[in-house]
């Protein structure tokens, strides 16, 4: 489910063009961006902070969590890398 169209103050809350769907921040940054399909977040999608700085990238497959998954913390350092099979996390 993609959500409300927009904010109260008007900014659009996402934008889907073609299979390519963005979400947005209030402010009008890019909360989070990857491909759309069948009504389902598929293959890379990329998650920034409200700042722009990328926040965490992933993979979804069917609409769950798959494969890698790495958060960045505030600094750009790797925060964390874990690996999701069927939407669960894969004991390292």
């Amino acid at each position: 489910m993609k959500g409300a169209d927009q904010f109260t103050n008007g900014q659009r809350a996402f934008r889907l063009s073609g299979n390519r769907l963005t979400y947005f921040f209030k402010s009008g940054g890019v909360k989070a961006e990857g491909l759309y399909e069948n009504d389902l977040m598929e293959g890379e999608w990329r998650f920034y902070r409200e700042n722009g700085q990328l926040w965490q990238i992933g993979n979804f497959k069917n609409g769950e969590k798959e494969g890698s998954w790495i958060r960045y913390d505030k600094s750009g350092e790797i925060e964390y890398n874990e690996t999701f099979r069927g939407g669960k996390i894969v004991k390292q």
